[in-house]
């Protein structure tokens, strides 16, 4: 899609929201219009696509925009953003201006790959019973904003690990709670749920993931697998990514060291600060086999999103990380951005 169609088709969207908008706001011959359905999703024409997350530290943390300004600058076109980002006072666009927000990105010429996880606010305690159904509404509502920008998958991670860790009585009442949050999203948004093993999260080993895998239903819970996350966990991306096929329904691009290629020996702790002691690189470091990756995806013909995730750039500035990264998947993985 060449510049002037994703304009186009984004001041489609962005008419088609406003307009739904005020269908839902109008009464109909006295009474209230039931929501409508939203489109059915689409496949896309390129294969792959790829986007870039803006939350690096080391100069793009706390203003999503920049990150997304020279984002856009360096060649990428689609951004995956925390929901949270735009709960800040000085944001004020979640809930209720997702048009003020779609003008905003679109005059940037960029659109989003999701809105992720809940509001800053909001309940993010999966492994707890008891707030089973403020998770699902918290999750639930940033979905929903999301989907207003055309989004189709939703990823979310699963709240902070406490510090005894996960047991299998909490991946239990996980697996509960995404089963329900992927079947509303399903029925009501048609939208996919993807849930994203993360370092630091309740849901980061080997263990824990094979557990919430067998225990969620394939049609209700994707996965979102993050090559540098599962590295430093312990597990080898291409493995997990074979393992589980089509359930992966969007890749997250991140390298590590070349010591910790397929699996680290030395998962890092909560203590660690990557500013000063980094384990996640831009692409081409050689932790991961991309290629190797790559050709796996193109036998399969998997398609999707391949998004660019680097959470910390402590050595130069974030935009240049992101033209390192850049360059490898043009050069090396010969996918355009």
């Amino acid at each position: 899609m060449d510049r002037r169609q994703f304009l186009t088709s984004s001041g489609t969207l962005l008419a088609a929201s406003t307009m739904a908008t005020a269908a839902k706001a109008q009464p109909s011959g006295g009474c209230v219009e039931k929501p409508r359905r939203p489109e059915p999703q689409y496949t896309p024409q390129q294969q792959y696509r790829i986007g870039y997350t803006t939350n690096t530290r080391g100069g793009w943390e706390g203003d999503p925009f920049k990150g997304m300004r020279e984002g856009r600058e360096v060649g990428f076109r689609y951004m995956e953003i925390f929901g949270a980002s735009f709960c800040r006072p000085d944001t004020l666009y979640y809930p209720d201006d997702a048009e003020g927000l779609m003008r905003r990105i679109f005059q940037m010429g960029v659109n989003f790959v999701s809105i992720t996880g809940g509001s800053a606010t909001g309940n993010t305690r999966f492994e707890d019973l008891d707030s089973r159904e403020s998770v699902i509404e918290n999750h639930f509502n940033m979905a929903r904003f999301s989907r207003r920008f055309g989004c189709q998958v939703q990823k979310t991670n699963t709240g902070r690990r406490r510090p005894e860790g996960t047991t299998d009585a909490d991946l239990k009442v996980m697996a509960g709670t995404l089963d329900a949050l992927g079947k509303r999203m399903s029925e009501e948004l048609g939208m996919q749920l993807g849930v994203h093993p993360h370092l630091g999260s309740q849901l980061q080993s080997r263990h824990e993931l094979q557990f919430i895998m067998t225990n969620t239903d394939p049609k209700y819970v994707g996965l979102v697998l993050d090559t540098g996350h599962f590295t430093m966990a312990g597990m080898d991306p291409l493995e997990m990514g074979k393992r589980y096929g089509k359930r992966v329904l969007e890749y997250h691009l991140k390298d590590t060291k070349p010591e910790d290629r397929g699996g680290t020996k030395n998962v890092p702790g909560p203590h660690v600060d990557q500013l000063k002691d980094p384990y996640f690189f831009p692409m081409g470091t050689g932790g991961v086999d991309f290629p190797a990756l790559k050709a796996y995806l193109d036998s399969t013909q998997w398609r999707g999103f391949l998004n660019v995730e680097l959470d910390t750039s402590p050595w130069r500035p974030p935009q240049e990380s992101a033209r390192i990264t850049a360059k490898y998947i043009e050069d090396v993985l010969k996918i355009p951005l």
